[in-house]
């Protein structure tokens, strides 16, 4: 096996009266491990399928090593397909499912029968076989979907949301396992999720997506150190805001009317900057003096290796992660990091916290 390249040239899909695909371009490199993130309508399903044959553009070309296959049927583009739901056939063995792309390619029994065994043990699932997928854990039926698309030897794979169905620790073992077998075969792998942390985790790139768009395309550390769009910086992760307007290059006037000092890196002109954009993990709670800013937490909640706090800093809130125990109602010093300026305020993706009563 060996991975492809992958262009994709100006590519749009409509359904009716709604355009499920913009105009949109992406180009993915031979080996390479590209996630499409982002919440549920945003298109990354449909790009998928249009790669895989299932869907036809409207307009534009998909191009694997510089052929267009915008126009060919699934079976003629010699990739492979994982579904979510796995799609196997509940009244055929492991073995009939693994098997079932080369019987279809009118291959030798010989020939399959050893391709078969290479293939299951590839995924350490030789001592099941004989069994039936309904015998089989949610994990190991994915394992089996795996292997059907591996035995065919294709270039390109892909997968649309693999994982969803199985539990959280399951989730994480499977991902790793993907990408483990993603590098040892070349293979150039698409990759559809909503989960955030699979696509840090497991990815070479993440093209992030939002209303049949791609809004920014990088490396995992890319996508969540430096994002260039608000709604990016606030999907990829957790973000803590300031509302306001930019004043100078390093003064903002919050939308009450207090004005901080903060060094920012400006997304966009001075005169336009209305957002400030940090990482919680990243805003150092203070003692009272050394602060760019003090608030009030209102909400925290304990995560493990970590407490997330809700800071009420005049009338907005920060979210701020750290070791330190605070209490809640606890008047806390902030000392703000180096800050991303937007020119937009984020789509709200949480509900604003609930402000609790503290007894005096």
């Amino acid at each position: 096996m060996t991975g492809l390249a992958i262009e994709i040239e100006d590519i749009t899909i409509t359904f009716g009266h709604m355009t499920a695909l913009h105009p949109t371009r992406l180009c993915v490199q031979p080996k390479e491990f590209l996630t499409l993130l982002g919440p549920s309508g945003c298109g990354k399903t449909t790009l998928l399928r249009c790669l895989a044959g299932f869907i036809k553009p409207d307009r534009g070309r998909v191009l694997f090593d510089g052929r267009d296959v915008s126009q060919l049927e699934p079976w003629a583009r010699g990739i492979g397909f994982v579904f979510q739901n796995y799609a196997l056939w509940p009244h055929k063995k492991i073995a009939a499912n693994v098997a079932y792309g080369l019987e279809m390619r009118k291959e030798s029994r010989d020939r399959i029968a050893r391709k078969v065994k290479k293939i299951l043990d590839l995924v350490e699932l030789s001592e099941v076989a004989n069994s039936y997928p309904g015998e089989l854990s949610g994990g190991m039926q994915q394992l089996t979907a795996l292997a059907r698309a591996l035995i065919i030897d294709p270039p390109l794979l892909l997968f649309d949301e693999p994982l969803s169905n199985l539990d959280a620790k399951l989730r994480v073992k499977l991902r790793r396992e993907i990408r483990a077998l993603q590098q040892r075969l070349g293979l150039t792998v698409l990759y559809v999720t909503h989960d955030q942390e699979e696509a840090l985790d497991i990815s070479d790139r993440i093209a992030v997506m939002r209303d049949g768009r791609i809004l920014q395309v990088g490396s995992p550390r890319q996508i969540y150190q430096d994002p260039t769009r608000a709604d990016v910086a606030d999907f990829v992760g957790k973000a803590s805001s300031l509302h306001g307007r930019a004043i100078g290059a390093e003064s903002f006037k919050l939308t009450e009317g207090t004005e901080i000092q903060v060094s920012m890196v400006a997304e966009t002109t001075l005169d336009n900057g209305v957002a400030l954009f940090a990482r919680p993990e990243d805003i150092q709670v203070v003692p009272h003096g050394a602060e760019t800013l003090d608030g009030t937490v209102v909400d925290l909640s304990y995560l493990g290796n970590l407490t997330r706090y809700d800071v009420e800093v005049g009338a907005q809130n920060l979210l701020v992660e750290t070791r330190e125990q605070i209490a809640l109602g606890q008047r806390v010093g902030l000392s703000l990091p180096r800050m991303r300026l937007f020119d937009t305020l984020p789509p709200e993706t949480r509900p604003p916290p609930q402000k609790l009563k503290i007894n005096q």
